[in-house]
């Protein structure tokens, strides 16, 4: 339950988080050496990748928690040089040769804000209108 979207110049997250059904705010979308970084899924997961993804990506070191097919979340990494990567439950990252990119509840709607003109962080809160799981306010950050 997130929109985390990328318009290619810019990346983009909502702030809510959902707690047994309570709604707080946090942030969703990091710098990782040169590059960006932004989650979707269980938060303490998230936090285990972030600190994966600041160790350097390193295979032997992927959480084991993450491993999990049915429980892992996404964690979509913006490189310097735009190139956009997901790795999901594997330390190996699908790279999407797209200008622009969205991941979670919210996407559908980021993805076609953008489509339409707008920017990563105006899609978001596009989705934010729409997608119940989208809100709290958006964190942006560029290369």
């Amino acid at each position: 339950m997130t929109t985390v979207c990328w318009d290619g110049e810019t990346l983009a997250a909502d702030k809510r988080a959902t707690i047994g059904g309570l709604y707080r705010t946090t942030t969703k979308i990091y710098r990782v050496g040169s590059s960006l970084a932004g989650f979707t899924g269980s938060g303490v997961q998230c936090r285990e990748m972030l600190a994966w993804a600041r160790g350097g990506f390193r295979k032997a070191k992927f959480p084991d928690i993450q491993r999990d097919v049915e429980s892992s979340i996404t964690l979509l990494v913006i490189r310097q040089n735009g190139v956009i990567q997901a790795y999901e439950h594997t330390p190996h990252a699908i790279t999407y040769e797209d200008k622009q990119f969205a991941i979670g509840s919210g996407r559908d709607y980021a993805l076609a804000a953008m489509r339409l003109g707008k920017s990563a962080e105006e899609a978001v809160l596009l989705a934010a209108e729409f997608d119940p799981g989208t809100g709290n306010g958006v964190d942006v950050l560029t290369l």
